[in-house]
């Protein structure tokens, strides 16, 4: 079933866009970071990445979680 107007976007739909496009250089920095230390993790290792990364999304989604 889809509708038959291009603004009524399913919010997976909306998510999936936003972090392949819009936050893309963000979530590309936070998986190389994620890639870096995935052998050793540690707690908040990639911290700051994420943070901008959901930063991105949450305003890409205009959506407050």
């Amino acid at each position: 079933m889809s509708s038959s107007s291009p603004t009524a976007i399913s919010p997976l739909r909306r998510l999936a866009v936003h972090s392949t496009t819009t936050c893309s250089s963000h979530a590309a920095a936070y998986g190389k970071c994620i890639l870096k230390s995935y052998t050793d993790m540690k707690k908040d290792a990639c911290k700051d990445e994420f943070e901008k990364f959901g930063k991105c999304m949450h305003e890409a989604m205009k959506r407050k979680w």
